[in-house]
């Protein structure tokens, strides 16, 4: 099989850069840690692996799509709506836990699952396949919504000094 390199190169580099990034806006530091969260929250051990693993199926699903439609059409929009996603994704965590505003976050998130939705609209508009590869990312932003909300109500208001 003959690989084109170039877009597997820049799924890998936005997958890597989306990560470092969402993970050096996350603190778990004393104001997260006294935080009342509920029974339910995944163990902290657990997020690393799921977003390894949705980082990764994103990247190998953009690339798939990329690779099954050429024309310029589909692959602009194929590369509008992941980059939507990845700064959304990113400014989650600079809201949650640097910004220290769960609240706003929580609105944000909302905004971050409706362009989960988009991305796996438009990749499905270009192969089944790829979009697919994007359902665990849509199952762990919709648990992760419910937990932001479950931790707004637990621990709200925010934005005091």
């Amino acid at each position: 099989m003959d690989w084109n390199w170039a877009p597997i190169g820049v799924a890998a580099a936005v997958a890597v850069l989306c990560a470092l990034a969402g993970g050096l806006l996350t603190t778990i530091g004393p104001w997260y840690k006294a935080l009342r969260k509920p029974s339910w929250q995944p163990p902290e051990w657990v997020f690393g692996p799921v977003w390894t693993t949705i980082f990764t199926l994103a990247a190998i699903s953009g690339v798939m799509a990329w690779e099954a439609d050429p024309r310029p059409g589909p692959r602009t929009a194929l590369v509008v709506a992941y980059a939507i996603n990845v700064v959304l994704n990113i400014a989650w965590s600079g809201l949650f836990f640097r910004m220290r505003r769960p609240d706003w976050a929580f609105v944000e998130v909302l905004v971050l699952w409706a362009s989960v939705v988009s991305l796996i609209v438009v990749t499905a508009s270009i192969a089944t396949v790829p979009a697919l590869l994007l359902l665990p990312y849509l199952a762990w932003v919709s648990v992760a919504s419910y937990l932001n909300l479950t931790i707004v109500r637990l621990n709200g208001p925010f934005g005091r000094a």
